[in-house]
């Protein structure tokens, strides 16, 4: 009962780039036990500075019901100036927290367990999304930092086969650096692309940048899939002229989001089509006559499943770092 483990990054790290498919496995597992309501998802807390408006700390709070039973939080930091420096923009841990006591079972590093499930998400909505599959088409990603490179690993172990990707970044060291690994890590036909345009008119456009406002205002066209991961990227226009596809519509919908200020705009959510679980279990179709919006405002569910797997895999391969005497106090009297 009073047993505490720690799970650092490297542990962390080898167990979901060995288990990605088990791990796309578990988020779609998750997405649909949220659906089903066996879940608890309170809204997200969000911790600003005012002498640092583009950075912030956010508290992810939930409970996962179904076959995991743990309750947690995830503490994730978005420090943007970080990348100025090379080191990377997101820090995070999670605490899982077992459900019949309350008390904290384990404490792991995190920031790979957050972009590991946005990778993961973006794939189960890829795959579900484009049912026919990618061979013939193009995938564009915009922005080439962490999260762009696990949700290209994890597209590719989900099946996602286009004939290429092209790559867009401010920064072109970082966009070479993504292509470098699409093509050696992961044997694909990638090449860096310079012009936004260009890039936007790819069949598949995945968002993973640090935009905190809109710049994208042209509207897709028909049959392109858009995984809006960064979630400010898209004007108003573009989400109300897609159907539009969601983690959980109520979350996505604050913060400033692309689908927040669509609601802002237009005084309601008729432009919602309805969630990725809903399209999983054949309730949703999005209108095949316009592109489609995958927003996901990213769920602390899927932190607890994915973090309560690799927590699993780390005490039974022994790489669990378990701390004795962890509670100071173990009876009440």
């Amino acid at each position: 009962m009073f047993e505490f483990d720690l799970v650092p990054g490297p542990t962390v790290h080898e167990i979901v780039e060995e288990n990605r498919k088990e791990v796309i496995d578990v988020v779609r597992r998750t997405y649909l036990a949220h659906e089903a309501g066996e879940s608890v998802n309170p809204d997200s807390y969000f911790l600003r500075f005012p002498d640092k408006p583009d950075s912030r700390i956010i508290a992810l709070p939930a409970f996962l019901g179904a076959d995991v039973q743990l309750a947690g939080i995830k503490w994730i930091s978005s420090f943007p100036a970080n990348t100025s420096a090379g080191v990377p923009r997101a820090s995070a841990v999670l605490v899982l927290n077992d459900y019949r006591t309350g008390y904290p079972v384990a404490l792991l590093e995190a920031a790979t367990i957050s972009s590991a499930r946005t990778a993961a998400s973006a794939a189960v909505a890829a795959t579900a999304l484009r049912p026919g599959g990618y061979r013939g088409t193009t995938v564009a990603v915009v922005g080439a930092g962490v999260i762009a490179r696990n949700v290209c690993s994890y597209l590719t172990a989900a099946g996602c086969a286009p004939d290429s990707y092209l790559v867009h970044d401010l920064h072109q060291e970082s966009g070479d650096s993504l292509v470098a690994h699409l093509r050696d890590g992961l044997g694909q036909s990638a090449e860096f692309c310079a012009d936004l345009e260009t890039a936007l008119r790819a069949d598949t456009v995945v968002f993973t940048t640090t935009a905190g406002t809109p710049y994208v205002h042209t509207p897709f066209r028909p049959g392109q899939v858009v995984l809006n991961l960064s979630l400010r990227d898209l004007a108003p226009e573009v989400i109300l002229a897609a159907a539009n596809v969601f983690d959980d519509v109520e979350h996505c919908m604050k913060a400033d989001t692309s689908p927040h200020l669509a609601e802002q705009l237009t005084g309601g959510r008729e432009f919602v089509t309805g969630t990725l679980a809903g399209v999983l279990n054949g309730d949703v179709a999005p209108d095949p006559g316009l592109p489609v919006v995958f927003s996901p405002f990213g769920l602390g569910v899927l932190d607890l499943a994915v973090g309560s797997y690799v927590h699993a895999r780390a005490r039974a391969a022994g790489t669990a770092i378990a701390v004795p005497d962890f509670f100071a106090e173990t009876s009440r009297w």
